[in-house]
C-alpha cells in the first residue's frame, strides 16, 4: 500500500503521530538542557612540579625534561608544552584529537602512572607531581565575596561556609575558591637571643618539624585486645609551641621556644595569588555544573541557596557575581529562540502569500511538527539547547519546509487536473518519495563533515549536524506520511472541477511568462549562457581574494579582558600595587558596571573558550563588564590610551571574549632551537617586522626579560674550617629573606604551615647582608656570613624557559588593533613572507601558531571527511538517476553558489570564517536537492513519452514554484541570523550563495542537460 494512502485512510494512526510529535516535543523542549555554548572537551592535563631552590635552567634540565622524556613514550600524545620557572616546571599534556571524552579518564589514569613510576629519577628536594586533569572544568558562575570593614580571617570562614553549602545544591559538580592567602604559623626568633644562648637555629627547625609528625606508634595486646598507643605531645594550640623545650642547652635553666621567639598567626606575607573586585580584595567562589544539568534551573537553585545562607552573612560583606553563566545562558537561549520563531514567522508568512493560505497553514502545521520531534530526538541523543543547536534549527527551516512544499504542490497540481485528493497525494508521493529521500539524504550528507570532524572545533560545531540530520530526516518523514493527511483534511476529499483556461494550466501568470522567455533565451544561445556563467564564476573567484578572512567572531557578552605583564622578576605586591592603579582608572570611566582582576595567574575558566593563564607573578588580567555591548569598543578605546599613558612599562593587551576555540594571540611565530641567546636575536628581528608593520599590537615574547640575581660568593675553604656547607648558607639565607617552613600545625581539617624567620627589627636588607650570623658547628658559636661569602656579584638568567614537543621554543605573539580596519589575517597575510624571508642558522626552525595553525587544523579535520562524504553524494545522485552524466548536471551547478558567495560577504562587509565555510560545504547540500527534484520531473516527463526537449522546458517550468519556495523560506528564514556576530557570516553565505545558484540552477541546469544529451532547441511557444 502506497503510504500516503495508508496515512490518509488510517486517521487514528494518524492522529497518534501527530499527538505524540505535539505532546513528546512540548515535554522535550523543556527537558532539555540548556547551555550559552555547546560543550567540548578541553583534552589538556598540567603536570606541576616544584623544585625549590632551583633555577630555570636547573628545573629544565632536571624536571621538565625527564617527565616530558617520559610523557611522550603515551601513544595519546599530540602536544606537549612546559614552562620551566625558577622552583616550579609546568607541563601541559595535549591529547589526539582522535581520543574522545569517554576515553580521556582513562588515559590520565595512565598519564599519572607513567609520571608516577618515573618520580624516583628526579632529584632529590623535588616534590611529587602533581597531574592536574580538571584543567577542562568549567566555573560557569564566579562569585565574588568581599568585605572591606572585616579581617580576612571573618571572610575565609564566610565563604567557606558558603562553599560547604552549595556543594550540597544538586547538579552542583564542584565548588573551588580562588584568591585566599595561605593561614600559616610565624615564629619569629632571634639570632641574638640564640647567639647568647649559643642555640643552632637548625635544632629548632628540626625540632619543630618533627613534634607535630604523625607516626604510627604500633599497637599492644592486653587481655586479649589490640589496643592501639596514641601518645600525646602534640600541639593542641599555637600557645603550647611557645612552651617546646629546647633540648642541649644550659644544665641551670630550660629554654622554651618562648624565651627566644615570638610566636603568631598570620597569612602568607608573599602571597602565590590575588583576586579583587571593584578595587576591594576579595574570594572568588567558583562553581562548576554537573554535565547535561540544565544550567538555568541549576543556576535558580543556586540563587535559592543563597537566599537560604543569607542570614549567615555579616552585614556589610557582599557577594556579586563576576560572570553569571545561567543568567548569560537564559538570555542567550531567549534570544535565540526569538530568532527561531521570528524565523518560523516568516517561512510561514512566505507560504501564506505564495501558495495560498491553506497550503501556507498545512506547511506550516507540518513545520511546527517537525521541530517539535526533533525537540525529542535531541533529548534522547543529549543535545542540549545552546548556540549551535538552535542556529541549526534556523538554518534548517528553509530546508524543513522543501519536501511538504513538493508534496502540497504536487497535491494541488492534480487536484487541478480533476484528481481527488487522495489520488493527487498517492501520485505525487509514489513518484517523489524515493527522489526525496534522496535529496534529503544528500543535503544531510554536505554537513556530515561537520559532525565527523574529530578535532575540537568540530566537537564545537558537531550538534549542527546531528540536529540537521534529524530535523531534515523528519521533514520526509512527515511529508510523505502527515502533509496528505492533512491535506485531505484542509483540501477537502473532492476534486477540483476546472473551470477555465487559467485553471487547466497553472502556468500562464505573468512570472511563469516572463520565466519561460528568459529560460528560453538561455537555451537558445546556450553556449553564450554557459560562457557567461563561467566569466561570472572566474569573477567571483578574482573576488573573492578581497574578503576579508576570520576564524571566530569575538562573544558579544559586554566583559572585556586587559592582560597586563610587568617586567619579568617584578613582585607580586608591585603587581598588584600597579593594578591598583589601573582598577582606579576605570573606575571613574563611564559605561562601566563592574571591575575585577586577579593577579599572578588568569582567571577560573568561566567559559569553555577561555583559556587560564599560568602562575607568574608580573602578570594579571582584569575584567570590565560595560553597561551594553555597543560600549564595550568605546570603553576600551578610552581605558588603553589611559593605562598605556599611566603605565609605560606594562606590556597590555586587549581583547574580547571568544566564541570558539581560542588562542594564546590570533599571530603566533614559534622559533626553535637550543640556545637561548640565538633565540632572542631572531625574535628580535621578528618583533621589528611585527612593531613596523600598522595594526599591529600586543607584540610580545613568551620568553619574556631576563631577571637580575644576586650570587654570594661562597669561599669553600674558610667555610670547610667552620663546619659550614652551602646548604647551610642557603637556609640561613632563606631564613632571613622569606622564612623557612619547619612542619604543620593541625587545626581539624586545616593544616598550617610553621614558617620560621627573623623578627621585623632584625631582617637585613643586601647592605647588611654580611653582618648575618650563621652557625658554625665546629666552633659552635654563631659567626658574621662575610666570614664564608667573598662579597656579591649581579648577573642575569632567563627566568622563564619554553619548550614545546621537547625542544625549547620561543613564541612572539602579535594581534591586529580593534580600533585598526585590519583583521588577523590580513596582518598575517601582511608578516608572513618579511618573517619568512630571516635566514634562520642551522638547527633553527620557524612554524606558525595562533589562528592560523587552528584554522588550518579545524579545515584539515574538516576536509578529511569531505572526500567520502562527497563520494557518498555523488554516489546517491548516481543510483537515483541510474547515471553518470545527469548527476553531472547537477553537480556542475554546485560551483556556481561561488557568485552569489563573494557578492554577499563583500556586500555584508563579513569576514569568511569556519562558520562560513560550514555554510559553503551545506550549500552543496542544497543546490543538489534542488537539482534532484528538477532533474526527476524531467527524467519522469520523458519516460512518459514526451518529446526531450519539451519535456526539459516544461518540467523546469513546473519545477520553478517548489525550487523558489525552498530557496526563499530558507533564505529569508535566515534573516534573524544575519545580527548574530557567530553566524553573521554562515547567514551572509546561505543567503546569497543559495539565492544566486537557485537562479542559475533553473537556467542552467535545462542547458547543460540539453547539452550533455545534445537535445536540439525547439522554441517553447511552438508546443
Amino acid at each position: 500500500m502506497n503510504i500516503a494512502s495508508y496515512f490518509v485512510k488510517n486517521s487514528i494512526i494518524s492522529w497518534m503521530f501527530t499527538l505524540i510529535l505535539l505532546i513528546g516535543g512540548v515535554m522535550s523542549f523543556f527537558g532539555l538542557g540548556q547551555l550559552e555554548d555547546p560543550p567540548f572537551t578541553i583534552k589538556d592535563a598540567v603536570v606541576v612540579t616544584v623544585y625549590p631552590g632551583a633555577t630555570a635552567t636547573e628545573v629544565e634540565e632536571e624536571v621538565t625534561y625527564p617527565i616530558e622524556k617520559a610523557i611522550q613514550a603515551l601513544s595519546y600524545v599530540d602536544d606537549i608544552v612546559s614552562i620551566s620557572t625558577p622552583g616550579m616546571s609546568q607541563i601541559t599534556v595535549t591529547i589526539k584529537n582522535t581520543y574522545g571524552p569517554n576515553e580521556l579518564p582513562q588515559i590520565w589514569d595512565e598519564l599519572r602512572r607513567k609520571v608516577g613510576d618515573m618520580t624516583g629519577q628526579l632529584p632529590p628536594g623535588v616534590h611529587t607531581p602533581l597531574v592536574n586533569d580538571d584543567f577542562g572544568d568549567v566555573y560557569g558562575v564566579m562569585m565574588m565575596v568581599r568585605g572591606d570593614d572585616y579581617s580576612y580571617q571573618d571572610l575565609l570562614d564566610y565563604v567557606d561556609y558558603v562553599k560547604r553549602e552549595l556543594e550540597l545544591v544538586s547538579g552542583v559538580s564542584k565548588v573551588t575558591l580562588e584568591g585566599q592567602q595561605q593561614e600559616q604559623v610565624f615564629i619569629e626568633i632571634s639570632l641574638s637571643k640564640l647567639a647568647s644562648f649559643q642555640i643552632d637555629l637548625t635544632l629548632i627547625t628540626n625540632l619543630l618539624n618533627s613534634q607535630n609528625m604523625v607516626v604510627d606508634s604500633g599497637n599492644i595486646r592486653i587481655a586479649g585486645e589490640n589496643l592501639s598507643l596514641r601518645p600525646t605531645g602534640a600541639f593542641q594550640s599555637v600557645e603550647e609551641l611557645g612552651d617546646l623545650i629546647i633540648p642541649g642547652t644550659s644544665k641551670d635553666k630550660l629554654i622554651y621556644l618562648k624565651d627566644v621567639a615570638t610566636i603568631h598567626r598570620g597569612f602568607q606575607e608573599i602571597p602565590d595569588h590575588f583576586v579583587t573586585f571593584d578595587q576591594s580584595q576579595a574570594i572568588n567562589i567558583g562553581i562548576s555544573f554537573s554535565q547535561g544539568v540544565n544550567v538555568v534551573e541549576i543556576g535558580k537553585a543556586v540563587n535559592d541557596k543563597l537566599a537560604d545562607i543569607d542570614f549567615a552573612r555579616p552585614a556589610g560583606m557582599t557577594s556579586e557575581f563576576m560572570y553569571n553563566q545561567p543568567v548569560e545562558v537564559d538570555n542567550s537561549v531567549r534570544d535565540f529562540i526569538l530568532n527561531l520563531v521570528a524565523a518560523v514567522v516568516i517561512v510561514i508568512v512566505v507560504l501564506l502569500i505564495f501558495m495560498g493560505v491553506k497550503s501556507g497553514i498545512l506547511i506550516g502545521l507540518i513545520l511546527f511538527l517537525t521541530c517539535l520531534g526533533t525537540f525529542i530526538l535531541m533529548l534522547m541523543a543529549e543535545i542540549e539547547l545552546q548556540r549551535i543547536s538552535l542556529g541549526a534549527l534556523i538554518i534548517a527551516l528553509g530546508m524543513l519546509v522543501d519536501n511538504a512544499i513538493v508534496v502540497v504542490e504536487g497535491i494541488l497540481m492534480g487536484r487541478q487536473r480533476g484528481q481527488s485528493t487522495l489520488e493527487a497525494a498517492k501520485s505525487i508521493v509514489g513518484q517523489v518519495m524515493w527522489p526525496l529521500l534522496g535529496a534529503t539524504i544528500v543535503a544531510i550528507t554536505a554537513f556530515a563533515p561537520i559532525g565527523l570532524s574529530p578535532d575540537s572545533t568540530g566537537e564545537f560545531a558537531g550538534s549542527l549536524f546531528w540536529v540537521l540530520l534529524f530535523s531534515l530526516t523528519l521533514s520526509w518523514v512527515t511529508a510523505i506520511t502527515l502533509t496528505p493527511f492533512f491535506a485531505q483534511l484542509f483540501f477537502g476529499k473532492e476534486a477540483v472541477a476546472p473551470s477555465g483556461e487559467e485553471e487547466s494550466d497553472p502556468y500562464k501568470g505573468a512570472f511563469f511568462v516572463g520565466y519561460k522567455a528568459l529560460l528560453d533565451v538561455c537555451m537558445r544561445f546556450r553556449w553564450v549562457s554557459v560562457m557567461a556563467v563561467v566569466v561570472a564564476f572566474a569573477i567571483s573567484i578574482m573576488g573573492f581574494s578581497y574578503v576579508k578572512q576570520s576564524f571566530f567572531p569575538p562573544s558579544t557578552t559586554p566583559i572585556f579582558l586587559v592582560d597586563v605583564w610587568l617586567p619579568e622578576g617584578t613582585d607580586i605586591r608591585e603587581t598588584r600595587e600597579a593594578i591598583a592603579g589601573m582598577e582606579q582608572i576605570a573606575s571613574k570611566l563611564d559605561n562601566v558596571e563592574f571591575i575585577s582582576s586577579t593577579i599572578g595567574k588568569g582567571f577560573q575558566r568561566f567559559m569553555l573558550t577561555y583559556e587560564p593563564q599560568k602562575s607568574y607573578a608580573a602578570f594579571a588580567q582584569i575584567a570590565i563588564r560595560t553597561s551594553d555591548f555597543d560600549m564595550l569598543d568605546s570603553v576600551m578605546s578610552t581605558y588603553r590610551k589611559q593605562i598605556e599613558a599611566e603605565f609605560p612599562q606594562a606590556q597590555l593587551k586587549f581583547k574580547r571574549l571568544e566564541i570558539g576555540p581560542s588562542t594564546d594571540a590570533k599571530i603566533e611565530a614559534r622559533i626553535q632551537g637550543s640556545d637561548p641567546d640565538v633565540l632572542r636575536d631572531i625574535a628580535t628581528e621578528v618583533i621589528a617586522i611585527f612593531n613596523a608593520t600598522p595594526g599591529t599590537v600586543n607584540v610580545r615574547h613568551d620568553w619574556r626579560e631576563r631577571t637580575k640575581f644576586i650570587e654570594p660568593k661562597f669561599n669553600e675553604t674558610q667555610a670547610r674550617r667552620l663546619g659550614i656547607n652551602k646548604e647551610d648558607v642557603d637556609h640561613t639565607l632563606n631564613y632571613a629573606f622569606a622564612g623557612l617552613q619547619t612542619g604543620l600545625y593541625r587545626e581539624g581539617t586545616n593544616l598550617l604551615p610553621i614558617v620560621a624567620r627573623l623578627p621585623d627589627e632584625e631582617r637585613v636588607n643586601i647592605e647588611s647582608i654580611n653582618s648575618l650570623l650563621i652557625w658554625s658547628p665546629t666552633l659552635s658559636v654563631y659567626v658574621p656570613m662575610q666570614q664564608v661569602i667573598n662579597g656579591f656579584d649581579v648577573k642575569f638568567e632567563d627566568q622563564i624557559i619554553q619548550r614545546r614537543d621537547r625542544k625549547r621554543t620561543l613564541t612572539i605573539f602579535a594581534d591586529a588593533d580593534f580600533e585598526y580596519d585590519i583583521l588577523p589575517a590580513e596582518l598575517f597575510n601582511k608578516v608572513r613572507p618579511q618573517i619568512e624571508a630571516i635566514k634562520l642558522p642551522p638547527g633553527y626552525e620557524l612554524e606558525w601558531g595562533g589562528e592560523y595553525e587552528s584554522s588550518g587544523d579545524a579545515s584539515t579535520a574538516l576536509f578529511a571527511s569531505l572526500p567520502m562524504g562527497f563520494m557518498v553524494m555523488f554516489l546517491i545522485t548516481v543510483f537515483l538517476f541510474n547515471s553518470i552524466r545527469k548527476p553531472l548536471v547537477i553537480w556542475c551547478c554546485v560551483p556556481l553558489a561561488m557568485i552569489g558567495i563573494t557578492m554577499g560577504l563583500l556586500v555584508m562587509g563579513t569576514p569568511f570564517g569556519f562558520m562560513a565555510l560550514l555554510a559553503m560545504l551545506s550549500l552543496s547540500g542544497m543546490l543538489l536537492k534542488n537539482g534532484i527534484v528538477l532533474l526527476d520531473q524531467i527524467n519522469l516527463d520523458i519516460s512518459e513519452g514526451k518529446e526531450p526537449f519539451k519535456a526539459v522546458f516544461e518540467s523546469t517550468v513546473s519545477r520553478v514554484r517548489p525550487v523558489c519556495m525552498a530557496a526563499i523560506t530558507t533564505i529569508l528564514g535566515m534573516l534573524p541570523l544575519v545580527t548574530d556576530a557567530f553566524f553573521e557570516s554562515m547567514a551572509a553565505v546561505i543567503m546569497f550563495g543559495l539565492g544566486v545558484a537557485t537562479i542559475l540552477t533553473l537556467l542552467i541546469v535545462p542547458v547543460l542537460y540539453t547539452i550533455f544529451f545534445s537535445i536540439k532547441y525547439r522554441s517553447y511557444k511552438e508546443f
